[in-house]
């Protein structure tokens, strides 16, 4: 196995790894907190994508798009939490699954009519282009470091505001006990409105960040709100640190797997049985970890604290 090769897979791995944990983290937040199946969470992914490629096309800046992004996903967030949400919360989940899953075909209809059927052009910043050399023989896209360290840092950030802050207490007791944290005199549905807010805007900066690397599309965010409830429910339902680390495991797991499950396979069978075996096997892997991990641990990896 070429070493540099496995260094820049492993990379590579890393950076799809924070972009689902900022996928996955917002919806951990939506479900941990408010007990809300929220199947629409990558239909935001999708508006942060938009939102940014597009400002970026018109304004020439790409900090803009950026700003443009996170703010129309907050916004949009906020609406839909106000507007459809509330009225779901006392509703069973099959409720709020047939509920978010019509508002997946609205946002991915209102994106055609808005931007048409052909995928946006979602380009690099020129400050963020080029390749920096890391290791002799080994360089690797400014870009996708800069997605890396984005994501490392938001996860620090998030960490903060959840442990460190009045805010994140609240949220926390939120989540243990709603009906005690509402008697004490905490606006809950303000406390709802913020978390689901932050949570639109986790997953519009993964979307944003993920533009320039794949396509922007509609339904862009189905296949990755998958790969995110994975995330979560090996993580723990509810917890942060489960989703971060299960997030990382993910992506590393599923990049290393594409890219040398099939060779390693051609070592102990033909070369053409290998072939059609690898790329199977290795769309399996994520799926075949995630029944390994819940049949020791049912709860996930870091299950949150009740108590």
């Amino acid at each position: 196995m070429n070493f540099i090769l496995f260094l820049e897979q492993l990379l590579n791995g890393l950076q799809f790894g924070v972009m689902l944990f900022l996928m996955a983290a917002g919806l951990t937040l939506v479900f941990g907190i408010m007990n809300l199946i929220n199947l629409a969470h990558g239909a935001l992914y999708m508006v942060g994508a938009y939102l940014c490629a597009y400002t970026f096309a018109v304004t020439g800046s790409f900090l803009l798009g950026v700003a443009a992004a996170l703010a129309g996903a907050l916004v949009v967030g906020v609406l839909i939490e106000v507007i459809v949400f509330r009225a779901l919360y006392k509703r069973d989940h099959v409720d709020q699954v047939l509920a978010t899953l019509g508002l997946i075909f609205f946002f991915n209809e209102m994106v055609r009519i808005i931007w048409g059927d052909a995928a946006l052009n979602a380009k690099i910043p020129a400050f963020l282009a080029g390749r920096v050399q890391l290791l002799p023989g080994l360089s690797y896209p400014l870009y996708r470091l800069a997605i890396i360290g984005v994501g490392l840092a938001t996860a620090a950030l998030l960490y903060f505001l959840v442990m460190k802050t009045r805010l994140g207490m609240l949220i926390r007791a939120g989540a243990s006990n709603r009906v005690m944290v509402g008697a004490l005199g905490v606006d809950i549905a303000l406390l709802y409105t913020l978390v689901f807010g932050l949570g639109a805007m986790l997953a519009a900066l993964s979307g944003l960040m993920a533009g320039p690397v794949f396509s922007v599309t509609s339904g862009m965010g189905d296949d990755v709100l998958i790969l995110a409830i994975v995330v979560i429910v090996i993580g723990g339902i509810g917890s942060i640190r489960g989703a971060f680390i299960a997030a990382l495991l993910i992506g590393t797991v599923d990049t290393l797997g594409r890219v040398f499950l099939r060779p390693i396979l051609a070592g102990f069978m033909a070369k053409s049985a290998a072939d059609n075996a690898g790329p199977a096997l290795a769309s399996m892997l994520i799926y075949i970890l995630m029944a390994a991990i819940l049949y020791f641990r049912p709860q996930g990896l870091f299950p949150p604290r009740t108590r």
